[in-house]
């Protein structure tokens, strides 16, 4: 049987107050702010126990609103050397913004975590995983090193690829005129660490008022069979993957989910060549084997 190399990662997006206001339709509700209030509050300093209890150092993508409304909290993470990387500021759907809107909320966060750590961040996380066509190369443009946005794989990084078109059908012109393939744009120097909805604690374990997917109930148990489903595939499958775990403050830091968490890592730990990183650890280890484009 071949050796065993898993590279596993926690990607901590801390929404609170900011998913109210960008992307979970609560921005006029008390109450719902009052939610965002407990994940930096309460949710924080749990999800910090917790990984602690494992000796796991996560990557925490903060929103430049949580980093200035929860900066007690937000320097915790930073003095147990935990990594920060980008999430937008008040969690912005980019495709709905303008370029002047996407370059403005990118200068202010990069040089937000830039003052709060020390350094600038190497990595970005889209807010609510949505990108625009042009955020790759502002990234680039910026020194990022590395996205969690995107979707070509789930346990493999890559390099990430711009500029691919694709045809939209319109049903009032002839089938012809739609009759065809994507065209792949080109690759990047900026490295991919996938995103995966599958392994993401927030849509099925999070209620939200008015959303067709806010139900919030859903057993932990059911999500974790997902998660070890998928953990167990890639071992069997993979002599080398990664398996990036998205998860919030917001949800993560309720005790049904913490204990799914505890049970996960256990199950996880139990298998050989586990190595727990930060998302920046994965990104170089990538560079470091890979050819660069």
């Amino acid at each position: 049987m071949a050796k065993k190399r898993v590279l596993c990662c926690y990607g901590i997006d801390i929404d609170a107050v900011s998913g109210w206001l960008g992307s979970y339709g609560g921005e006029d509700s008390p109450a719902d702010i009052s939610r965002g209030l407990f994940a930096g509050h309460v949710g924080i300093p749990r999800m910090l126990k917790m990984l602690d209890k494992y000796n796991i150092k996560g990557t925490w993508f903060i929103p430049g609103h949580s980093l200035e409304t929860f900066p007690e909290e937000c320097a915790v993470i930073r003095d147990k050397g935990h990594e920060i990387g980008l999430h937008g500021y008040s969690h912005e759907n980019p495709g709905a913004m303008s370029l002047e809107q996407q370059q403005d909320v990118l200068d202010k966060c990069i040089q937000l975590i830039t003052d709060f750590t020390g350094k600038p961040p190497t990595g970005s996380a889209a807010p609510w995983w949505e990108t625009s066509t042009e955020g790759i190369q502002m990234l680039l443009d910026r020194g990022i090193e590395y996205d969690h946005s995107m979707f070509h794989h789930d346990c493999q990084p890559y390099w990430c690829r711009t500029g691919d078109t694709w045809t939209k059908i319109d049903y009032t012109k002839k089938a012809e005129t739609w009759m065809k393939p994507l065209v792949k744009g080109t690759d990047t120097k900026l490295v991919e660490i996938p995103a995966n909805w599958y392994i993401d604690d927030l849509p099925p374990m999070m209620f939200m008022k008015n959303n067709p997917d806010g139900y919030g109930w859903a057993n932990p148990r059911d999500i974790e069979d997902i998660w070890r489903d998928h953990f167990d595939y890639f071992y069997r499958e993979y002599d080398e993957f990664i398996f990036p775990i998205t998860c919030h403050p917001d949800v993560s830091g309720r005790p049904h989910a913490l204990l799914m968490h505890e049970r996960l890592i256990e199950h996880i730990n139990k298998h050989e060549g586990v190595e727990w990183v930060t998302m920046d650890e994965v990104n170089k280890d990538f560079r470091a084997k890979s050819k660069s484009v």
